[in-house]
């Protein structure tokens, strides 16, 4: 099969080839709870970029060459023997996590968090191909709506913002604020996900007049430009007080203490961006009584919740399509900013 492959790291991302468009072995059914997915779509993430930059060397094992893609979607093109809940011929999104459902994390469904388990594009080949390994487990049939191309970024991008969102939601009341940080491609779903479970008014910080404008279009009820004065004018909006939940999909930079600052006191800032740090001090923690909490993608409950929103077309996704051989094109385009939502490959 044809693939896009990762043969060296690249620090500074200034490589015209980051990947190699190759022929590399189809993957093969090993396990009898194996499925093999022929791709329809594979979501670029800015993670993807990391990857190429080398940094995810100390937090997982990957030996190159490899295969990136942990957003994938597609048709089902061969199953293990003890398969039963999809067929030859079914569409379906892959959950990001293949698990075995036998730790206790598992079994109390928090998927992320599974003692036994592989991340297909993270520490095992992924989907930047034409065809992926994965399991029974990980995979939910799509509804005739929603095709696998339109949807395969939402199994990262859109369960990790689905999951910051949700959390947000569930103490936010009508007459109050959620900030969002960041308007790219899972803020501009993040956007959505709150105007969807809650009532609160959404405010979308970005510096990009283009993700500003995207976030009109998907409900912000008000855009502030990002810049020095930025917190200023979201305390302006809520009447001096800050918001009581930020979702930072940023998370680097000067997000992060702009984030704090806009955040009102016994407040919930969500962080999901990463490639900062967070620095507060204890005074600060202890009279403000902020809630600082880290996102890991989502579940796979929660993977079904949102493609039920996707499906009944409370959520959509913008996305820009590349054919897999375009794929360093898109990981270009991704890193200097040119992709409005999100880039999806298309073997």
């Amino acid at each position: 099969m044809k693939a896009a492959v990762l043969h060296e790291y690249d620090e500074t991302l200034s490589r015209d080839e980051f990947v190699r468009y190759q022929d590399v072995p189809t993957p093969d059914i090993t396990r009898p709870d194996d499925v093999i997915v022929r791709i329809g779509g594979a979501g670029v993430c800015r993670t993807d970029l990391h990857i190429v930059e080398g940094i995810w060397r100390s937090k997982v094992d990957m030996a190159l060459p490899y295969i990136m893609g942990h957003e994938n979607a597609g048709w089902v093109e061969a199953v293990g023997r003890g398969v039963e809940s999809v067929k030859v011929g079914d569409p379906v999104i892959c959950h990001p996590l293949v698990t075995s459902g036998h730790c206790l994390a598992c079994r109390r469904g928090d998927d992320m968090h599974a003692t036994e388990s592989r991340f297909p594009g993270i520490n095992t080949n992924g989907g930047y191909a034409e065809y992926l390994a994965t399991g029974e487990r990980s995979l939910i049939r799509l509804p005739s709506t929603l095709a696998p191309k339109d949807v395969a970024p939402y199994t990262d991008a859109g369960l990790t913002a689905y999951r910051a969102a949700k959390k947000a939601s569930r103490h936010l009341l009508p007459g109050q604020f959620a900030v969002v940080i960041g308007a790219g491609g899972l803020g501009h779903i993040g956007i959505q996900v709150l105007n969807a479970l809650c009532a609160a008014e959404v405010i979308v910080v970005d510096r990009s007049e283009t993700a500003l404008a995207l976030a009109k279009e998907c409900g912000a009820h008000h855009t502030v430009q990002g810049g020095d004065d930025a917190v200023e004018r979201v305390l302006e909006l809520t009447h001096g007080n800050g918001a009581e939940a930020v979702i930072d999909f940023v998370g680097e930079g000067n997000a992060i203490a702009q984030g704090l600052a806009m955040t009102r006191n016994a407040g919930y800032y969500y962080i999901v961006g990463y490639g900062g740090k967070i620095d507060i001090p204890t005074i600060d923690m202890i009279t403000s009584e902020k809630t600082i909490v880290g996102n890991l993608v989502g579940t796979y409950p929660e993977l079904v919740e949102l493609m039920a929103l996707a499906d009944r077309g409370l959520v959509h996704l913008a996305t820009r399509e590349y054919r897999l051989s375009e794929a360093n094109q898109a990981l270009r385009d991704l890193h200097h900013g040119k992709v409005k939502g999100r880039a999806v490959l298309i073997p």
